[in-house]
């Protein structure tokens, strides 16, 4: 797949290898390397997996492997906690002093 100049892509890069972390990080975190995922204008045409650079919205230049085009947001806040679903309708009632349909 082709990224054209000026897409919006997603690029990947180690940016300090397992024997580069430092030693007061903790021994499983200092096992893996310390990675970065990049979106930004990609500079020039290149295929996924190739080295590239892009500008991102605050005009970081930044280079990296190209991983994704148009990537989404694919975030979310996690599975439903029934608990949780409660507590707008608690501090209600306890801010209103009473229920919430009084």
């Amino acid at each position: 797949m082709k990224a054209n100049r000026g897409e919006w892509v997603k690029i990947y890069n180690i940016v300090l290898t397992s024997e580069e972390r430092a030693p007061q990080v903790p021994d499983d975190t200092r096992k893996v390397p310390l990675e970065s995922w990049v979106k930004g204008f990609i500079q020039s045409d290149a295929e996924i997996g190739q080295f590239v650079e892009v500008v991102t919205i605050t005009g970081r230049r930044v280079e990296g492997e190209l991983v994704e085009i148009n990537p989404a947001y694919t975030h979310n806040y996690g599975k439903f906690v029934p608990e949780l679903l409660q507590i707008g309708i608690q501090a209600r009632s306890i801010l209103a002093g009473g229920d919430v349909h009084e």
